[in-house]
């Protein structure tokens, strides 16, 4: 796009400076300054034919002229009666009022325009982050994107099949939208993408543009406020004119919440209102815009349950894409187009790395590639391998080896200890994920030791049963401690609080409690695409005794599943003593030098 012409203060300044200058230059080539003496002289001479009399100046005609071609003369008025000396040498005396104007006009012109300047100056450093300055305030900061800047097609975006038949439809509409409305349909105004943080919304809107060719107006919803009431709303209306103006074109918000949260929610009510006023003019405009044009709107949230119910309605957001996270397949498909630019071993399938990484969303795979090759660059290596993913995996998920963190060799019997109950108990439980690895070198912030399990496939729904092996497994660590020294310690502080919220919700959620029954007593008030323990906590609406029941079937559950695993482990006291002493010895423990040590502890029944 061209760059407007804006206008600058400074080019007046200079062509005024030009005038004066061309007008010194032109009214002074040929006019002699001359000193008073020599004025003297020429009259005294009668080469002086007529002067003009001012104030402080005697302006004349040199006749004949002078040997340098200059006919007139200048110098300074000293005498005051010059005037009679003029007469006595016959020369005619013009008198002459100066013209000060012009002086007079610079002495406080000159000020004010340094002053203005200055200030000019100082307000756009000041309001360097507002978009160019005061005057372009209240324009749109969307970025554009033409056909060749994005650069980005379907083909890119791997892993989300659902999400790209959707959206094809939007491109077949951008291409052809006479065509597609032939039957009387239209396109939805708006496409909301939802997803978890790293899924690739933000790509596969890219993509969209990519695909239908048509410029791209990319903005995060954040931009959209500023400190000054009404900046919002403005910026959101010269969104959509320059939108209509490139149409067909596709705006993209990202991060839609930071605009689109529901009006008065939080615990300040009031003091919303540029943000109020940002969100109403976006719903104006998603009801004045005329779909035929060919202007799609698209955003992208993680939190869709905080935006306004207005903005979801039909008619302005109609459809809503789910940009999940990957399943298996898919992670195979986003680790081919990543593994792209990477210089991989024979051993490195796509397939295997996936099946290593359930939950990693599109960003975290591409992360964990770049770990990888870096890892191997570290090692001058000449290929990545499959060592390389495996320590970057290792990394991603317990955090950086702490080599140089060490603990005496009480602490360190204990986490040994610890860890291989962990394992034991994983290995001893049927439908219990795998064991890949046991390690006692301390990782992250506080992890001392860690035992990493291998899911073999993904899964979405959990037994009963399931969910009791899973907290075996957890407090697998704690069990060991008290077999083995009679006591406790601070280490399993993390894997209780995992299996005291897998106990609250068998018993508040999925109603699995036999004293309780089926009911659902709570509600989980987080979104359902944050994290666990994101921020929100869970709406009790019970009574007193039915409290004191509930965290006395969560104690029941809890106590239950730690005197299993205390079982489980003394049944085999042996192969838990063997194991530590070679894990404190060799520090790590892959899946292969377990299978070899206990062959037997998977027939063993907990």
């Amino acid at each position: 796009m061209d760059k407007k012409t804006q206008f600058n203060i400074w080019y007046w300044v200079a062509a005024f400076a030009g005038i004066l200058l061309l007008q010194f230059f032109l009214t002074t080539g040929q006019v002699a300054h001359i000193s008073y003496s020599e004025f003297e002289q020429y009259l005294r001479d009668g080469r002086i034919s007529q002067v003009e009399v001012s104030e402080r100046h005697l302006r004349g005609t040199f006749d004949p002229p002078l040997t340098g071609g200059e006919s007139q003369f200048s110098t300074v008025r000293i005498e005051p009666e010059i005037v009679d000396r003029l007469a006595q040498h016959d020369v005619a005396v013009v008198g002459r009022i100066e013209d000060t104007f012009l002086r007079d006009l610079l002495s406080w012109m000159l000020p004010l325009l340094l002053f203005i300047g200055i200030w000019i100056f100082l307000l756009r450093r000041m309001a360097g982050g507002m978009g160019g300055g005061m005057m372009q305030i209240g324009k749109s900061k969307a970025k554009i994107y033409v056909q060749t800047d994005t650069k980005v097609t379907f083909d890119d975006v791997a892993g989300v099949d659902e999400a790209k038949d959707e959206l094809k439809e939007i491109v077949d509409f951008l291409k052809d939208p006479v065509d597609y409305s032939r039957l009387g349909g239209h396109m939805p105004k708006g496409v909301l993408l939802v997803g978890p943080p790293g899924t690739g919304k933000t790509l596969i809107a890219r993509a969209v543009a990519g695909e239908a060719q048509v410029p791209f107006f990319s903005i995060s919803g954040s931009e959209f406020v500023e400190m000054f009431v009404g900046v919002g709303a403005a910026r959101v209306r010269d969104l959509f004119e320059q939108a209509r103006k490139h149409a067909p074109a596709i705006i993209f918000i990202d991060e839609l919440d930071a605009l689109g949260r529901a009006r008065g929610a939080g615990p300040i009510m009031g003091g919303h209102d540029e943000k109020e006023q940002t969100l109403n003019q976006l719903l104006v405009e998603l009801d004045g815009f005329d779909a035929s044009i060919g202007v799609v709107l698209l955003a992208a949230t993680n939190r869709p349950e905080i935006l306004d119910p207005a903005l979801l309605r039909a008619g302005r957001f109609d459809r809503q894409v789910l940009v999940d996270r990957p399943d298996k397949i898919g992670r195979a498909q986003i680790l081919r187009v990543h593994m792209k630019k990477a210089k991989l071993a024979p051993d490195v399938a796509p397939e295997d790395v996936a099946a290593l990484t359930p939950g990693f969303t599109g960003a975290d795979l591409a992360n964990l590639v770049n770990e990888a090759t870096l890892l191997a660059t570290r090692r001058k290596a000449d290929a990545v391998t499959m060592e390389d993913f495996n320590n970057a995996i290792e990394r991603i998920v317990a955090g950086l080896e702490k080599r140089n963190r060490l603990l005496n060799p009480k602490e360190r019997e204990v986490v040994a200890y610890h860890e291989m109950g962990h394992a034991l108990a994983a290995l001893a439980l049927p439908g219990v994920d795998p064991v890949h690895k046991v390690s006692i070198i301390p990782r992250g912030v506080g992890a001392l030791g860690y035992t990493i399990q291998r899911p073999t496939e993904d899964r979405f729904l959990m037994t009963r049963e399931e969910l009791l092996d899973k907290m075996a497994v957890l407090l697998g660590g704690r069990a060991a401690e008290w077999i083995v020294f009679g006591h406790l310690s601070t280490g399993a502080s993390d894997d209780l609080a995992k299996v005291t919220d897998i106990a609250r919700a068998m018993v508040t959620r999925y109603g699995m409690s036999e004293k309780l029954g089926h009911v659902a007593l709570e509600k989980e008030q987080r979104g359902y695409l944050a994290p666990d323990g994101y921020g929100y906590g869970s709406r009790r609406d019970y009574g007193a005794a039915t409290a004191d029941a509930v965290d006395g079937e969560v104690r029941t559950i809890i106590e239950n599943a730690f005197q299993r695993t205390v079982t489980l482990l003394e049944r085999n006291r042996e192969t838990l003593d063997a194991t530590a002493k070679r894990l404190l010895a060799e520090e790590t423990l892959d899946a292969q030098a377990l299978e070899s040590m206990i062959g037997k502890l998977r027939r063993i029944s907990a």
